[in-house]
C-alpha cells in the first residue's frame, strides 16, 4: 500500500526545531548541519503546502498550522515509541498496558498496591491515564480502564472488582461542635459535595429515610480526595466510599458522623476492556493480579 508521507528525518527536524525554537539547536541535537535541518524543514513545508515556522527577532516560531501539525507529529512518535517498547517487552513475556483509571480509585486503592504487580511482572509497563468522565474505547487508545457504575459499557467486557459502600464522615471536632448525633442533624451541617456524585447526599438521606434535609446544598469539589481533605480540615461533612476513608478512620483524622449508617449504593468499580484486547499478555497478567487483589478468582465467569 503506497502512502504519500514525509520522510522521518524531516519530521524529526521539525519537532526538534519546534522544541528548541532554533534551527542551530536542532542541528546540534540531531547531529546534522544547520543547512541540512533547514532543507528538511523546507522540504516538509513544500510537501504540506503550508508554512510551519515564521521568524521573529532571530528566532523561529510555529505558525498556527505548525502548532496543529506538531501535535500530530508528537502523537505519532509517541505511538511508534510505545510500539517499540511493547515489542521489546513481548520478547520477555510482558508488554505495554494502556490503562485508564479514575483519580480516586487510582490514588487511594490501586497505586498503594501497585508495587506488588510491578514486582510480579517486571516486563509489563503500565501507562496510566486518569479521567473523571466515561472512557470510550471506540475513540481512545486504551487497552483497559477502571470504571464506576453498573458494569454496562458498550463494546466492552467487564469484571466486577468491588461494590461501593459509602458513609458520612467529618472531623471529630466538627461532629462535636455541630452536635451531630442522628442523620436529621445534617440540617445544621455544611455538606461537602463531589461533582462526580451529585446526588450522593440525597441518595444517602433516602436510604436513611430522612426527610426535611436539603442534600443538594454546600460547596462542590471535583474529586473525592478534595472533599476528604475538606472534611479533615473541619469544613463540613462528606459522603465518601469506604475504601477512600479507611486509612483516615484508622488514624482518627476523620470519624463517622453517625453510627450504623453505611449504605451500599448498588454500584461498583469494574475492570473494563474491549474484547479485541482480551488476549493481550499484559492485560491478562494485570487482570489476574487485580482480581486476586480484590479477592476474586480470575476464572469466576462474572461479566
Amino acid at each position: 500500500m503506497s502512502r504519500s508521507l514525509p520522510a522521518t528525518g524531516a519530521l524529526q527536524a521539525f519537532e526538534s526545531a519546534a522544541f528548541h525554537r532554533s534551527i542551530t539547536a536542532a542541528a546540534k541535537e540531531l547531529h546534522r548541519t544547520q543547512s541540512a535541518v533547514s532543507r528538511q524543514i523546507q522540504s516538509l513545508e513544500q510537501h504540506l503546502g503550508t508554512a510551519l515556522f515564521e521568524r521573529r527577532r532571530q528566532r523561529i516560531h510555529l505558525t498556527p498550522a505548525g502548532e496543529r501539525y506538531l501535535e500530530h507529529v508528537r502523537a505519532a512518535f509517541d505511538r511508534l515509541e510505545a510500539a517499540e517498547l511493547e515489542l521489546r517487552a513481548h520478547q520477555g513475556g510482558g508488554g505495554v498496558l494502556r490503562l485508564g483509571i479514575l483519580p480516586t480509585y487510582g490514588t487511594r486503592w490501586l497505586i498503594p498496591r501497585f508495587p506488588s504487580f510491578a514486582q510480579q511482572h517486571p516486563t509489563v509497563q503500565v501507562q496510566f491515564t486518569t479521567r473523571i468522565n466515561v472512557f470510550d474505547f471506540a475513540t481512545e487508545d486504551l487497552d483497559a480502564a477502571i470504571v464506576y457504575g453498573e458494569g454496562h459499557l458498550p463494546g466492552a467486557i467487564t469484571d466486577a472488582l468491588m461494590e461501593e459502600e459509602v458513609m458520612v464522615v467529618c472531623s471529630e471536632q466538627y461532629r462535636t461542635e455541630r452536635e451531630l448525633r442522628t442523620p436529621p442533624d445534617l440540617a445544621r451541617a455544611v455538606l461537602l459535595q463531589v461533582t462526580s456524585r451529585p446526588h450522593a447526599f440525597d441518595d444517602w438521606l433516602r436510604a436513611m429515610r430522612v426527610d426535611g434535609v436539603d442534600g443538594d446544598r454546600g460547596p462542590r469539589f471535583e474529586h473525592h480526595q478534595m472533599a476528604l481533605e475538606a472534611a479533615i480540615a473541619g469544613l463540613g461533612v462528606a459522603v465518601l466510599p469506604a475504601f477512600v476513608v479507611s486509612g483516615e478512620l484508622a488514624r482518627g483524622t476523620v470519624v463517622e458522623a453517625f453510627d450504623a449508617t453505611r449504605v451500599r449504593t448498588g454500584k461498583a468499580y469494574w475492570l473494563a476492556y474491549p474484547e479485541r484486547r482480551a488476549t493481550l499478555p499484559a492485560l491478562r497478567a494485570f487482570r489476574r493480579w487485580l482480581l486476586d487483589a480484590h479477592g476474586h478468582p480470575p476464572d469466576r465467569g462474572e461479566p
